[in-house]
């Protein structure tokens, strides 16, 4: 059974989308699917041009790249099978921030051991007025390796019930194909 591909914006939409898979019991890589992480989304043209024919895509990436990354699957629509594509609204921390909720951010960057740093953060003149939710989004995008580590953080932290539905969605069409596949052979 060829392999199904979930390409993701970065390693943090990968991480999230892993471990919320590890979270509902599921084996990707039983089921053969393949998170690619493009590291940007400009990356996505060129990716899927390199992709076999007939190889079998979903797309997951910020709301605010869905029109880059529909237009990239449209063209490779003929050659390629495209499945779906799927948009965080806007993007994955704040669907991972509402999932679990800023009281229990904050418990989790406390658990991290760097409400200091949070606190610094939101003393300074250019976040003091702004939302809590847009301080920990600013936050968590502020240190170099912090996105990829909250996304895990994050994605273990929230109810299964309150999951980001793109997310979900994405792995429910990874996994719808995986069962046509295995009801072909």
């Amino acid at each position: 059974m060829a392999p199904t591909y979930v390409f993701v914006e970065g390693e943090s939409d990968a991480v999230a989308l892993e471990t919320l898979a590890r979270r509902l019991g599921r084996d990707l890589d039983a089921e053969n699917v393949r998170v690619v992480a493009l590291h940007g989304v400009t990356n996505i043209g060129p990716r899927l041009a390199a992709m076999p024919h007939g190889a079998r895509v979903i797309g997951l990436c910020d709301a605010p790249e869905l029109r880059v990354f529909r237009r990239a699957l449209d063209r490779s629509a003929g050659r390629l099978s495209v499945l779906a594509c799927f948009a965080c609204d806007p993007d994955l921390e704040t669907e991972l921030v509402d999932a679990v909720g800023t009281a229990r951010v904050v418990d989790v960057i406390t658990r991290e051991r760097e409400l200091e740093a949070f606190r610094t953060l939101q003393h300074q003149p250019a976040h003091r007025d702004g939302s809590l939710e847009g301080q920990l989004h600013r936050f968590i995008g502020t240190k170099s390796g912090r996105k990829i580590r909250y996304a895990r953080l994050l994605t273990e932290a929230f109810d299964l019930t309150a999951a980001p539905r793109p997310l979900v969605d994405a792995l429910a069409a990874a996994r719808a194909r995986a069962a046509e596949a295995q009801r072909s052979q």
